[in-house]
């Protein structure tokens, strides 16, 4: 027979509801872990540019970004599960761990392959700080009520987005700390902020752990998750350079549809007990919810991973200028974030949010498409400002509905999922979308040199490069096709050139990144065609916690 712990009396109020100063007190450890995950995004994805310039690999950065992506994509379920059945704060505390040594193990990586290695063991700790952290929220307040902490929460979002650009472009634009190639750090910075989080959450992340039952853990469910998922991003990025027929993609795309069959009929054969249960796909608002993530997920991963790039290659700002000229999308998410949670307090309603906010996204995202290397930044900022503005309105709003239509006992495995599929969609857009980048700004860059070539400016550039045959101008004026390969694997050498002669190339960037903008505006539109769909969801009054306990004596009835 189960027994159900004593309850602390210091840890929640008689109703079973923790106290605006408990919550607090834990929300302390949370937010630490939170601000590790977050201060992470920020570095790497300002710094991922003289990251792959330095190590000769900017056009497969994106193994990079996908390895860290497939690793945190696919252990968020597990993290899900097993916190709903043994409790949360020691699994918080491993992803923490688990995530300092892969940071530490980035910061010595020698080439692009091994630290798109590391930073898929580091990914299987970040699977866990988003989910876990959203989770225990989950637990402890009600949906109503956590528009109240949702200002704290952005606060940390908001913090880590400026420290961030500015840690991460102070260390990308040394040569050398303490001994150490100044991008190194960008890594490294994460263990002392890691061991400070671990300790503030042993100490402050006091929640009443799930009593231990005895169950299986889908181990066939996250191998078949891994067999499909696996050779379907390889062949998205590698398919620009097998071929899209080409027999490696065909066994890719043979395998990806094995595993997803394995995968399916895994989480059947275990029931309550899969990574994702059936039982979630027969919730409609559930269903709304996991399709919609996806979409959301291409098109704000893919979306918004180009931005640096553009800011940096084609407006030539440095790490940390395009950190700061990220803001006014942080500002969007932020203002976005805390109003949509004020009046869904308030109404208890949520529907409109994230319908709205998929309108934003797609509309800004066609403004970007619209953009070139000579478009004024002020026009480039309104656009991300309304990007900002429509993420804000999809990311709280759908993890709340999600949340509130499964049964309190189930909120872990809800929240993971809500943010597995989003991640899946993430990691997808950004295979696919710098596939398409890297496999069109080549042919792009040669269109844009033979129309400048022909303009007065271009020909006195020319003119005065050939003074210098040695030069990096003279090579691209003799129209060496090295060149163009080069840029594609080390962009600083278009700083290098004239700036008349650095055109063309900042032209072939923008014009494939516009594609790329073009069809994460057409993953928008699809979200909001679907989130159409979404039924009224009444939000619940109670946190999780409470709910569950409140039912617990009449299961045991049963």
């Amino acid at each position: 027979m189960t027994t159900t712990p004593r309850p602390d009396p210091d840890s929640e109020t008689p109703s079973g509801e923790y106290s605006h100063a408990q919550i607090l007190t834990i929300l302390s450890g949370l937010m630490l872990g939170m601000f590790l995950g977050a201060l992470d995004q920020t570095i790497v994805s300002t710094s991922i540019r003289t990251i792959a310039d330095d190590l000769d690999g900017l056009s497969i950065q994106a193994w990079v970004t996908t390895a860290y992506l497939i690793t945190a994509t696919i252990t968020t379920p597990i993290y899900g599960k097993l916190g709903d059945l043994y409790g949360r704060k020691k699994l918080f505390m491993f992803a923490i761990t688990v995530f300092i040594a892969g940071s530490a193990l980035c910061s010595f990586a020698t080439s692009m392959p091994q630290l798109a290695a590391f930073r898929a063991f580091q990914g299987l700790g970040a699977g866990g700080l988003f989910t876990l952290v959203l989770a225990i929220i989950g637990d402890i307040v009600s949906p109503r009520e956590r528009a109240k902490y949702t200002g704290y929460f952005m606060a940390v979002f908001g913090t880590s987005s400026v420290l961030g650009p500015l840690v991460g472009g102070f260390f990308a634009g040394r040569s050398d700390i303490m001994g150490l190639t100044g991008w190194r750090w960008v890594f490294l910075v994460n263990v002392p902020i890691g061991i400070a989080a671990l300790v503030v959450v042993f100490r402050t992340l006091h929640v009443h752990a799930a009593p231990a039952r005895d169950v299986r853990i889908d181990w066939y469910g996250a191998a078949a998750l891994v067999t499909m998922l696996v050779p379907v991003l390889t062949v998205a990025e590698q398919g620009r350079e097998w071929g899209w027929t080409d027999p490696r993609s065909l066994a890719c795309y043979v395998v990806g549809a094995i595993g997803f069959v394995a995968f399916v009929v895994a989480e059947r054969a275990m029931g309550d007990a899969a990574l994702i249960p059936p039982k979630l796909f027969k919730i409609r608002a559930a269903v709304v919810t996991i399709a919609a993530s996806v979409v959301v997920g291409v098109a704000m991963f893919g979306g918004i991973m180009l931005l640096p790039l553009y800011m940096q290659i084609v407006h030539g700002a440095s790490p940390t200028e395009s950190g700061l000229l990220m803001l006014p999308m942080v500002a969007g998410m932020m203002i976005a974030s805390i109003g949509s949670g004020r009046v869904i307090s308030r109404t208890g309603r949520v529907r409109t949010f994230p319908i709205v906010g998929s309108v934003f996204i797609t509309v800004s995202l066609l403004l970007l498409s619209l953009t070139t290397a000579d478009t004024a930044l002020v026009w480039v900022s309104l656009a991300m400002l309304l990007l900002g503005l429509g993420l804000g309105q999809c990311m709280q709003p759908l993890l709340l509905t999600m949340q509130s239509a499964v049964p309190p006992r189930d909120i872990g495995v809800a929240t993971s999922s809500a943010t597995f599929f989003r991640q899946i969609g993430g990691t997808i857009g950004v295979a696919v979308f710098l596939s398409v980048l890297f496999g069109t700004v080549g042919g792009n860059i040669s269109t844009a040199f033979a129309e400048e070539s022909q303009t007065p400016a271009f020909q006195a550039a020319a003119a005065a490069a050939s003074k210098d045959p040695d030069s990096p101008d003279a090579r691209v004026v003799a129209g060496d096709p090295e060149v163009i390969q080069s840029v594609q694997d080390d962009s600083s050498i278009i700083e290098e050139l004239d700036p008349v002669l650095a055109h063309p190339f900042k032209a072939g960037f923008a014009e494939s990144m516009d594609r790329v903008f073009l069809l994460a505006a057409g993953a928008g539109l699809v979200a909001f065609l679907i989130l159409l769909l979404m039924p009224t969801v009444e939000l619940r009054a109670t946190s999780a916690s409470a709910a569950a306990r409140a039912t617990a004596p009449a299961a045991e009835q049963d």
